[in-house]
């Protein structure tokens, strides 16, 4: 797999990332603005989701391996720069090979305070996003977290040995950026690696990183890309939910 961002550019992307979420709240009108791609949520409640889970990521991680996570533990929507912090030391007390609960087993991605820091950048960055939308002001994320996101959720969150439900098929990602991946879809579960030259895919998409992240976490919806060849696989990936 391609060498990921160092340990401690996470630490400070996780750091980034929940000061721009806290940066975009306090310019709202207040915390009951609607979150349109969270249904049902408020920026408070979006605020609290992220407060309660840095809390209960830096409690896994201090816990190290173990067959479920801790109890999960209270936050205020006003404590993200605390639980972002303790996450933080957390991480950085654990060092990027402690192993800790995830809830990816069946993923190639490790299951390690260093995978999991790295999953947390996407999840702030994207909830970031979620609270610059309710304001009318949504922005790109950051280049090296939306190159390392398209990878990283292709390895967590698709990569799998549980078995793909339809036709065998090969697709590739391309980041107008210049970076590809290359998902192998068949019973044998699902493969994802670098796509280098042109492909032997079956179909194609492309977009920006950020926007590819976007179209992930179905915050973009598929008809917003280019695509070349056959649609089917897209829909059906975006469908499928291989468990963990």
């Amino acid at each position: 797999m391609p060498k990921t961002l160092e340990y401690e550019t996470l630490l400070t992307l996780i750091g980034e990332r929940s000061a721009a979420f806290r940066a975009t709240i306090a310019d709202a009108p207040g915390l009951g603005v609607p979150v349109p791609s969270c249904p049902g949520w408020t920026l408070a409640d979006l605020a609290q989701h992220l407060a309660v889970g840095r809390r209960k990521w830096a409690a896994i991680v201090a816990a190290g391996p173990a067959d479920a996570p801790p109890p999960p533990p209270a936050a205020d929507a006003d404590e993200l720069a605390r639980t972002t912090q303790e996450l933080v030391d957390a991480l950085r007390a654990a060092g990027p090979d402690k192993a800790c609960w995830t809830w990816w087993p069946r993923s190639p991605s490790p299951r390690t305070a260093g995978a999991a820091a790295r999953h947390q950048v996407q999840e702030l960055a994207v909830h970031t996003y979620d609270a610059q939308l309710a304001l009318g002001a949504p922005r790109p994320l950051p280049d090296a977290v939306a190159l390392d996101g398209v990878d990283e959720f292709l390895a967590t969150c698709v990569a799998t040995d549980l078995p793909w439900p339809h036709d065998p098929v090969t697709v590739e990602y391309h980041a107008t950026e210049g970076d590809s991946w290359r998902l192998r879809l068949s019973s044998a579960g699902a493969s994802v690696g670098r796509a280098e030259g042109p492909g032997e895919a079956d179909a194609a998409l492309w977009g920006t990183a950020s926007d590819l992240v976007l179209l992930f976490y179905g915050r973009l919806p598929l008809d917003a890309f280019k695509i070349e060849g056959d649609r089917w696989p897209f829909e059906g990936l975006i469908e499928w939910e291989p468990g963990s």
